[in-house]
């Protein structure tokens, strides 16, 4: 019995070191893929079995210049919180804190001001069509957020916690992006994704020109394909990984 106690503490030790990593890589390619603004946004990963302890960057820190060892612990059960030393951003605690204490599956929690889908984010007609590809991969994985009042503080977090569903992607009306997964190369490629999909349809959108979309039986079958294409996530993010080992390694640190 008592050989197995080195293996059973070894094992967390590891896959938190990897998740430290994990969360690190999205925060430097967000910023290289200028999906970042400021030091406004935040992303985060939950750590524990429950989905309450999960990391985050440090209140005012670049996406650019994050490293692995620089990220929050925190609670979500924790009210103390932000009364560290080492207190977040009181709206990335908030909304964060809400997800991951009451969406325990959305693990991952990526959000962001990108430009395209913020500007989807403020049309009157917020729905993303099927006029490529890359749209088509989110047809019916869409939540849309119209209950926009303010930064995401106390209710207002609440409130988006309540409405995220099964939906890898939340837009968030007159806000921007927040996007959810199990692990954090999956829900990067959704974030990475579903931009793509805005840049084009804004793009077209500028031509003035009338849409070409799909029928719905070609939406689905496309949107069914994207499912079945195994791995293509973990492959994406494998080889962020490792561009960023080779030209500035010291975002493992």
């Amino acid at each position: 019995m008592a050989r197995t106690k080195p293996v059973a503490l070894g094992r967390p030790r590891m896959d938190f070191e990897r998740q430290r990593t994990d969360l690190a890589c999205a925060f430097r390619w967000a910023a290289r893929l200028d999906m970042h603004e400021s030091v406004a946004n935040h992303f985060s990963l939950a750590v524990d079995e429950g989905g309450t302890r999960f990391l985050m960057n440090p209140r005012g820190r670049h996406f650019s210049r994050i490293k692995a060892s620089e990220l929050v612990l925190l609670n979500a059960e924790d009210e103390q919180t932000m009364q560290r030393p080492d207190a977040p951003d009181p709206t990335a605690w908030a909304l964060h804190g809400s997800i991951h204490r009451r969406v325990p599956h959305a693990r991952c929690v990526l959000h962001v001001h990108s430009r395209n889908a913020s500007v989807l984010a403020c049309l009157a007609e917020p729905t993303l069509p099927p006029i490529d590809i890359n749209a088509m991969r989110f047809r019916g994985r869409v939540s849309i957020d119209d209950g926009f009042h303010g930064m995401a503080l106390d209710d207002e977090a609440e409130r988006i916690a309540g409405l995220v569903g099964d939906n890898p992607i939340v837009l968030m009306r007159n806000h921007g992006v927040m996007a959810l997964g199990e692990t954090v190369a999956r829900t990067f490629d959704d974030l990475y994704y579903f931009e793509r999909a805005c840049s084009t349809y804004v793009a077209a959108l500028q031509t003035g020109q009338e849409l070409r979309i799909v029928s719905d039986e070609v939406a689905a079958k496309t949107a069914q394909q994207w499912r079945d294409y195994q791995n293509l996530s973990e492959d994406h993010f494998r080889e962020l990984q490792e561009i960023l080992d080779r030209e500035d390694p010291s975002w493992r640190g």
